[in-house]
């Protein structure tokens, strides 16, 4: 074999389709197209149009929106972490945050920051400074004598958090007045029933 014989498979490359190049290539002057109307014309687009009938991208519901302010977090977890450690890609004493993540080949360091998971075990006792964590995985590191430093809420956020703190203290009172109003009403009930059967005695 020399490299002037070297060529793909038989099929791997097919050439494109040529119109208009004559009634015997098969594809000549209606060029595929066939004769007449709007689809045979050039600058039109008919793509989504179903003949008049309600197109589906706009019979289909729509639900929710999409946040442009959310962030993206790229994922670690414990058991990675543990696993950077044992291989000596991590050093137990560094301050765990995007840097020596991204240094260790955790992650990539191309998003808004990292969120570490639980899932998997922690044996080593880390500092953790990173932009998110679960529940869950700060008590496994706190467990084995770690730490992790979470970034302070902005203005936005503290005004949010208040907001659905007042929303939901504003349910919970609500839920116990129906409660009272339902307790006082069985109440009346049964003492128009006490002084019913009184009367029935009487």
């Amino acid at each position: 074999m020399r490299l002037n014989e070297i060529c793909d498979n038989q099929g791997a490359r097919k050439l494109r389709t040529r119109v208009g190049r004559g009634e015997g290539s098969g594809k000549g002057k209606t060029a595929g197209r066939g004769v007449k109307g709007q689809k045979s014309r050039s600058g039109v687009s008919v793509l989504g149009f179903e003949g008049g009938q309600m197109p589906i991208y706009r019979r289909t519901p729509k639900r929710g929106f999409t946040n442009i302010f959310a962030k993206k977090f790229e994922i670690v977890n414990l058991g990675r972490l543990q696993k950077a450690i044992d291989e000596k890609k991590l050093d137990v004493n560094s301050i765990v945050n995007v840097e020596t993540l991204t240094a260790a080949g955790l992650v990539r360091g191309n998003k808004d920051g990292v969120r570490i998971l639980a899932k998997g075990e922690i044996k080593a006792s880390l500092t953790c400074e990173v932009d998110g964590a679960t529940r869950s995985a700060i008590v496994a590191i706190e467990k084995v004598g770690g730490k992790v430093t979470l970034p302070s809420l902005t203005k936005v956020e503290t005004l949010s958090q208040k907001k659905s703190e007042k929303t939901a203290a504003k349910k919970l009172a609500a839920g116990s007045v129906k409660k009272s109003v339902i307790s006082d009403d069985e109440n009346l009930e049964l003492a128009s029933t006490v002084d019913e059967d009184s009367k029935l005695d009487e």
